[in-house]
């Protein structure tokens, strides 16, 4: 990270590639110590693990830790190399990936700011079940799993709730991603794309807001920034469907995610979450942003001539839009989502077509 004062000595740099730990390669990095002098003394009380120890206990665990700044492609370790240490990602991201029967490899997962990978090896004796290579100049944490198991004999309780909210996280990802891992090992990329994107819209789908969501929400608490999200009903969609059939359904829906990739091109993630509903994640965007994004969203629809000349009741697509702004309505995802989705329903309950802003 760009203006971090650097410690007075450092350890011998250490190498990893192909042959493992400590050959001779050009996977290389830094590793020291002495976080207290590189590290914000509150950094590790954003990260999610951690975030319900002391200032004491802070202090302990980060005496026990090693840093690692690695450079955009630098390998952390490979796919079946044996494994010591859990990691945790400060700044930056890192990209993980698994080999494919042909001999390439298939990236499965990114982890960003806020979040950990390479926790097996503190669960169990395994090996590295995939490989981890840096996506951009990257700031990482260690623990090894020797320095794990002596905080469990010094200091019970903070190696208890660590290893607690690890294995919480770790059986959601298990949960989320295991139904659909071995059919992108078995069928490559195009697999891998179509398990989170919505087929029709070529948006990403329900299946991928929760983890998309979570891994935002994690970035944005540990660099403090801003996090919107936008829930988006279509308004009179059923009608719409009754009216004019499935197809001229279709039509509009089609036509309003054109106005959404347009609106923001500049960014965001955009989730088909069903039928005529959608949610809009806006990185490092306060509610006034997304308010004026989502008022230009419902303007965009206003101006659509999808139901010009249709003979029904509806000849104009509107929407209603409820947003919730990271931390200000809250700092969860479930938080988030509530009071996005009580947003949506002050919309609609104040005549549909427009944006409403949680309380």
């Amino acid at each position: 990270m760009q203006g971090m004062q650097q410690p007075s000595s450092r350890r011998p740099m250490s190498c990893l590639s192909s042959e493992g730990p400590g050959a001779a390669g050009k996977y290389c990095f830094r590793k020291t110590r002495r976080l207290r002098v590189v590290l914000k003394p509150d950094i590790l009380k954003e990260i999610e693990i951690f975030s319900d120890l002391g200032e004491e206990e802070i202090a302990v665990l980060r005496s026990v830790m090693n840093e690692h700044a690695i450079q955009e492609g630098d390998v952390l370790f490979r796919q079946n190399q044996e494994g010591s240490e859990v990691y945790i990602v400060l700044d930056g991201s890192i990209g993980i990936s698994v080999k494919l029967p042909d001999g390439k490899e298939l990236e499965i997962s990114e982890v960003r700011s806020g979040n950990f990978f390479g926790e097996m090896s503190i669960f169990e004796d395994s090996h590295r079940s995939a490989t981890c290579r840096a996506k951009e100049k990257s700031l990482l944490l260690s623990l090894h799993k020797n320095e794990f198991f002596r905080l469990m004999e010094t200091h019970s309780s903070i190696a208890a709730r660590i290893l607690y909210r690890m294995l919480v996280i770790t059986t959601s990802r298990l949960k989320n991603t295991g139904n659909f891992l071995s059919d992108m090992v078995q069928w490559g990329e195009e697999a891998r794309k179509r398990a989170i994107t919505d087929d029709f819209t070529g948006l990403y789908n329900r299946r991928f807001l929760e983890d998309a969501l979570n891994e935002q929400l994690s970035e944005a608490r540990v660099r403090r920034q801003k996090l919107s999200l936008a829930m988006v009903d279509l308004d009179h969609f059923g009608t719409l469907n009754k009216e004019y059939g499935e197809k001229k359904g279709d039509e509009v829906i089609l036509a309003a995610v054109t106005v959404f990739n347009t609106v923001f091109r500049d960014g965001g993630i955009l989730v088909r979450y069903g039928g005529d509903e959608f949610t809009f994640i806006l990185p490092r965007t306060d509610a006034a942003e997304a308010l004026s994004k989502c008022e230009k969203v419902c303007s965009g629809l206003r101006e659509l001539p999808v139901l010009d000349g249709m003979p029904g009741s509806i000849r104009r697509l509107t929407s209603s839009i409820g947003i919730a702004c990271f931390p200000d309505h809250g700092e969860s995802m479930a938080a988030l989502l509530e009071r996005a989705d009580k947003a949506l329903y002050k919309a609609k309950e104040a005549g549909r077509n427009r944006v409403a802003v949680a309380d």
